[in-house]
């Protein structure tokens, strides 16, 4: 498995700041937070972007994150579609091989919304495989729809589309509904992305995404889960996704440094090298 970073994980910090203390702290891959590069192309081109994840050597492996395409409708869903065929053209300009995209919150659900989510899912994946990105789709815990990581499975084989698998959040996955015999249904072919933290000292029924902590150092058995998903033979990248509030305040070369190495301490015998542009 690879380490990789995403920048959420620094999130008060520029894009162009972000790669170079990634770079220095000895990251090759990050997951892009789709805000932060389109703030930069406010006042940037792509070129630009590109240039800069080739100078400080890190491959763009994934991006996040999309809402609103599989439940919303009328005007609301036009505005999340063309938001999201934009975001693809940028991804598709990037070489960016995957898009974390997460379901939508709504107050109520009737009983065709699994039917129209995955009937959506399925155009989703389908537009996002012509611009050469697969998708992988995150379950949150305080979703009242898709808020485990069975249900999330089960829209994705009623989709059937070969081009979005499943985004496991250890968070979500520990915080939420899920199950350990969840896991279980999870192979090489349906797991497309993975996202790692840990949690400390906070009941999980109250944890909050500002909760999360660098993995290792809290509750979070983390070492079993990896151990069973690369024995189904997943080879894939491995994301530090840390939301905190208190780690945003920290100089963002500390926090890429203090990342790299609990990260690889967590990976231990699963972790792999990845030369810049692998996807």
């Amino acid at each position: 498995m690879k380490p990789c970073i995403s920048q959420a994980t620094t999130l008060s910090t520029t894009f162009e700041a972000d790669l170079t203390a990634y770079s220095r702290a000895g990251w090759t891959a990050v997951e892009i937070w789709l805000t932060k590069l389109e703030t930069f192309l406010e006042s940037h081109s792509i070129d630009e972007a590109k240039t800069l994840l080739q100078n400080e050597g890190l491959a763009p492996v994934a991006a996040a994150s999309q809402g609103g395409l599989l439940l919303s409708r009328g005007l609301e869903r036009d505005t999340h579609w063309d938001h999201y065929r934009r975001r693809l053209d940028l991804l598709q300009a990037l070489s960016v091989p995957r898009l974390v995209v997460v379901a939508d919150f709504v107050r109520e659900l009737v009983p065709d919304d699994y039917t129209r989510a995955a009937e959506a899912l399925c155009q989703v994946a389908e537009l996002a495989q012509s611009q050469g990105v697969r998708l992988a789709l995150e379950f949150q815990k305080g979703a009242k729809f898709c808020a485990s990581l069975d249900t999330t499975l089960a829209l994705i084989a009623q989709c059937g589309a070969s081009g979005v698998g499943a985004c496991l959040d250890l968070f979500h996955y520990y915080t939420g509904p899920s199950k350990f015999e969840d896991l279980a249904y999870l192979t090489a072919d349906n797991l497309v992305w993975i996202q790692v933290c840990d949690l400390s000292g906070t009941p999980r029924e109250l944890a909050t995404d500002g909760d999360r902590i660098l993995p290792g150092e809290g509750d979070f058995q983390i070492g079993p889960i990896l151990d069973h998903l690369g024995r189904t033979g997943y080879d894939g990248y491995v994301s530090l996704e840390v939301l905190n509030p208190q780690l945003w305040k920290v100089p963002a070369d500390r926090v890429a440094e203090a990342g790299f190495q609990a990260l690889c301490r967590t990976l231990g015998n699963w972790r792999q090298a990845e030369p810049w542009g692998g996807s």
